[in-house]
């Protein structure tokens, strides 16, 4: 069935002719590892939320969202803070240890309770992007509501590590979070898509607006979903293959989604080190920053005019 009105989805992408995205130093694929820095910023009671936070825990049998309202859930806050006193630190170092510049996606409020993590993220070299003010769902937040979050969560970035974010990645997003990252004017890139395996233009608000795509599948959140990986062998074998395919095919990109509080367990940390060593392995791979991918694409591949 086709309709005169235009539909508002692209599905076709670059079709069967990817461009070659020219990697620096003829890479077959770019590798960005995107720590998701969450800790402190989750629902909660003490944030002024109605219920304790109900994604991306390891506390057995855990209900959803909601169910624990009115109520702190301190086996979930601890979770979340094991995250930020010692799962990023053991990231930190293994990144630290194999020489990789990853991504920070970082919540302002997370920051802003322990600007020193801020701190060592940037004099490591790291990129810190947004990832909003909190962390929690924008999709009922009035657009008012969100462009305050967008502006408090570039101010916390810039206050804790000297710098402004070029990078925008909301997660759980509003109908208008797009339009405000791109009106907002000081963005790069957006990372809220997971529609190919290479970034591309969109327009909107009147601008063109580079999309460098992320992950759902080759992330750690999958270990603490019902029917996701059950340990970290299935974590590095999951991330090996979806590595050597993309390897094989050439001119691709690929993500790889972190959480302290997740990873930053040692057995699951040592899935991590195992790819990392998998990589290592071989030749022409850039393990780049997202800030990096889009200058890089900015410069070879601007909008079409």
């Amino acid at each position: 069935m086709t309709s005169a009105a235009p539909y508002p989805r692209d599905m076709i992408g670059y079709g069967a002719n990817p461009p070659d995205p020219k990697w620096p130093g003829g890479a077959r694929i770019a590798v960005n590892f995107c720590i998701n820095y969450e800790e402190g910023a989750e629902n909660s009671i003490l944030h002024g939320d109605r219920a304790s936070e109900g994604l991306m825990t390891d506390v057995p049998g855990h209900p959803t969202f909601m169910a624990m309202e009115g109520k702190r859930n301190l086996l979930v806050e601890s979770i979340y803070e094991y995250g930020s006193r010692a799962g990023i630190w053991r990231i930190l170092r293994l990144f630290q240890q194999y020489d990789v510049k990853s991504t920070i996606m970082a919540v302002g409020m997370a920051l802003e309770r322990h600007p020193g993590a801020a701190r060592a993220m940037a004099d490591l070299g790291h990129e810190v992007a947004t990832h909003g003010y909190r962390w929690i769902d924008y999709s009922e937040f009035t657009e008012a509501e969100e462009k305050r979050h967008m502006q408090l969560a570039i101010d916390a970035i810039r206050t804790t590590t000297g710098a402004r974010p070029v990078g925008w990645f909301a997660g759980r997003t509003g109908p208008n979070s797009r339009r405000i990252g791109a009106e907002e004017g000081g963005f790069i890139y957006d990372s809220d898509s997971y529609a190919d395996d290479l970034p591309y233009w969109v327009e909107e608000a009147g601008k063109q607006v580079l999309i460098i795509p992320y992950s759902l599948e080759t992330n750690d959140m999958r270990m603490t979903v019902p029917g996701g990986f059950t340990d970290g062998e299935q974590f590095f074998g999951y991330l090996r293959d979806a590595f050597d395919m993309l390897y094989s095919e050439g001119g691709r990109m690929m993500s790889i989604g972190l959480h302290p509080r997740v990873i930053g367990r040692p057995a699951r940390a040592l899935a991590l080190k195992r790819f990392l060593e998998h990589i290592r392995q071989h030749d022409k791979v850039w393990v780049c920053r997202r800030d990096e991918i889009a200058r890089h694409w900015r410069a070879h591949f601007p909008p079409a005019k």
